[in-house]
This record gives structure tokens, C-alpha cells and sequence, in this order.
């Protein structure tokens, strides 16, 4: 029978008053906060936050625009977002690859989608220190997180779905792994928090680190995708000078000076997201300056409204898709809190130092403070 996480004190831990992002020059706060907003009215109101109202939802992109909400100081959005993740998990941890209007449209299992939710919930936690909905939510964070190791490969990276025989596949992708080994380090300190050490989890997490900085084979070739160029070093996994290394190797690429990313190497098309994250990447590698450029050369890509258009096919000044999704809003405040620090959260993609490394100490031990979180 799993074990319950212990009663969490009661009430939120104060936390210094977070001021909204803000870049001068690039974006002010009252920007960031029509941004916000505009996430926030594409949620339904039981909590689901898909790409836009009466479009598809899918749990990574769901939790990264309910991270938005929480840098925006809307928590209890992003806390309905969750639990309404939390509500449609199935019993082995895992959830559809889509929904829409609440049902689920692609039944796929995917690793990325299972792992997630544990970087949503660690970041409410250094935002907010809402231990009650630390102590709600770790139950799902935990089934999501023991699938995904479940689902590792004896190369130490995940498999990225199970096939229909709930067998993992042997394919793993380099992006969705990345993004594992930071949902993984997030668990493992939602773990000590909870007071429920997961070992398990430790010992993927430093298998998947190994694969992703030193055996390029044990991954899918993707390389035409900037999200497999960049999202090792956004994750933490590739850091100091080989993250430099890495992100000038493929800069001339995937970068359009004064637009932004491309998506794909041989389009002809920028998008918001991958050029935020990108930025969140550069941020991580140390070039604060490079990163403030690119959440600025994508800034053509935001409606009067404060959302952002998805992307943009430069060469034919067409934008396309025609959405704009809450996910590439998400990105752009996600990007301009890293580079201002206006949160308590913000050190969470800026500094992946700062979060535990497996094996540490409990975090709640008041010998060792919480990575990550301003201390009285």
C-alpha cells in the first residue's frame, strides 16, 4: 500500500511579496500581467488550461501555462489547473496524450506527460510554499514519477511511450528526456519535502544524466528540432562551458537574427516558445544578454491582447498556425522571470544548480534550506 505524505503544517509559509516579471525595454510588468491574463481566460472553469478555449489539452503544455499563471500571481488557477491533472490520472500513473472537453482524444501514454507535473509543483512550492497542495498533489507526482522509471531503458534514458502491450518502446527522445531529468530532480525534492525519499528516482535520474551528456546514440536523431539542440542545457543536464559550447555549436542553424528560433532547422519558421526557452537555455549557459535578445526579437509575435502568436513562416510573413496558444504565452513570462528573478521561482529554470542533487538531505531539515526559496 503506498504511503501517504505526512501532514503537511498548516497554511502557506510567508514568502517575500513576488513582483510581476519585467524586462525594460522588452516588456513592462503591466505587459506581463495582460500575458497572464490572457492565459487565464483560456481556462475552462473546472481548471482545465488547454492551448486555447475549446482546443486541445495535453498535460506538459498544460503545466507549463499553469506555471505562467503562478509567476502571475494567479495560484489558485494554477492549483485547479493541477488538480484537474491530478483528477484524470489513471491508476498506472500516466495520462492521454490529449483532451479535448475533457475527454481523452489521443490515449497514447507518453513518459514527458507523466513526469511533468512534478516541475509544476515543485515551482508552486518555491512561489507560493503551499504545503497543503504539496501534500494533495504528491500522490500523482509520485505514480507519474515511478512510471517514468518504470519506463527507463538499460541505456539510462526513458523510453518515450508504451506500446500498446504496456510494454515501454525502445525509442527515446532527446527532448522528452531532458525534460525528465528535470521533473526527476524536482520529484526528488518534492520527496524530501514530503519526507518520502524515493531512491528509485535518484538512481534514474543519474543514469538519464549520463546518457543525455555522454551517449548521443541512445537517443532518436531529432536534430533537425531546436528543442534537441537547446533543452539539454534548459534542463540542467548540460551546464558551464559545454552548455556555451553546445548552444554556439548550433546557433547559425536554428537562429534568425531579430526574429528569433526556428522550430525546425530547414524551415523557414520562428516560433515564440522555442525562442523563449531558448532564451531560458542561454540564461542557464550564463549569456543573460543573448537571452534578453531573443524574448525581445520574438516580441512580433504578440497580439494586442498580451497572448502570442505560435510562430511565424518569415518567408512568406505569414503566421502559422493561426492560434495563439497558451503555451507560447507561457513561455514568454516564464523566460522574463529567469532573467529578472521578480519570483521566488524564478532560480527554478535560471539556476538548475539550485535544486537538490539526489542524495542530498531533507530539504525541510532547517540545517538545509530550500534550494531555490528566499530565506526570512
Amino acid at each position: 500500500m503506498p504511503r501517504r505524505p505526512r501532514p503537511p503544517r498548516r497554511g502557506r509559509r510567508p514568502l517575500p511579496r513576488a513582483e510581476l516579471p519585467e524586462l525594460p525595454g522588452v516588456l513592462t510588468a503591466a505587459a506581463v500581467a495582460r500575458t497572464v491574463a490572457a492565459i487565464a481566460a483560456e481556462q475552462d472553469p473546472d481548471g482545465a488550461l488547454p492551448w486555447f478555449r475549446g482546443g486541445q489539452l495535453d498535460p506538459w503544455d498544460s503545466v507549463e501555462a499553469a506555471m505562467a499563471l503562478e509567476t502571475g500571481g494567479e495560484h489558485a488557477r494554477a492549483a485547479a489547473a493541477y488538480r484537474w491533472l491530478a483528477r484524470r490520472q489513471r491508476p498506472d500513473g500516466s495520462w492521454a496524450a490529449e483532451y479535448r472537453d475533457g475527454a481523452e482524444t489521443q490515449p497514447a501514454v507518453e513518459s514527458n506527460h507523466a513526469g511533468y507535473l512534478a516541475v509544476g509543483l515543485w515551482h508552486s512550492w518555491l512561489s507560493r510554499g503551499d504545503e497543503a497542495l504539496v501534500a494533495e498533489l504528491w500522490p500523482a507526482v509520485r505514480r507519474g514519477l515511478d512510471l517514468v522509471v518504470r519506463m527507463q531503458l538499460d541505456s539510462g534514458a526513458v523510453s518515450w511511450a508504451l506500446r500498446p502491450d504496456g510494454t515501454p518502446d525502445d525509442t527515446a527522445l532527446l527532448t522528452g528526456n531532458a525534460s525528465l531529468f528535470q521533473a526527476l530532480r524536482c520529484g526528488v525534492a518534492l520527496a524530501g519535502l514530503t519526507g518520502e525519499p524515493q531512491p528509485d528516482w535518484e538512481l534514474a535520474v543519474t543514469g538519464l544524466g549520463t546518457a543525455l551528456r555522454t551517449d548521443p546514440g541512445a537517443f532518436a536523431d531529432r536534430s533537425r528540432w531546436s528543442m534537441d539542440w537547446y533543452y539539454p542545457v534548459l534542463a540542467g543536464a548540460v551546464t558551464g562551458e559545454p552548455a556555451r559550447a553546445r548552444l554556439a555549436d548550433g546557433w547559425d542553424r536554428f537562429v534568425v537574427p531579430g526574429l528569433g528560433a526556428r522550430c525546425v532547422a530547414d524551415h523557414p519558421w520562428v516560433t515564440g516558445a522555442e525562442t523563449c526557452e531558448l532564451a531560458l537555455a542561454l540564461v542557464v549557459a550564463g549569456q543573460p544578454e543573448a537571452a534578453r535578445e531573443q524574448v525581445a526579437a520574438m516580441q512580433h509575435l504578440r497580439h494586442d491582447d498580451g497572448s502570442y502568436w505560435t510562430g511565424l513562416v518569415y518567408a512568406d510573413d505569414a503566421r502559422w498556425p493561426v492560434e495563439r496558444t497558451t503555451w507560447t504565452a507561457a513561455a514568454v513570462v516564464l523566460a522574463a522571470d529567469a532573467l529578472s528573478g521578480a519570483t521566488p521561482a524564478s532560480g527554478l529554470f535560471a539556476d538548475p544548480a539550485a535544486l537538490p542533487a539526489p542524495g542530498v538531505a531533507d530539504p525541510t531539515d532547517s540545517a538545509a534550506p530550500l534550494p531555490g526559496r528566499a530565506q526570512p
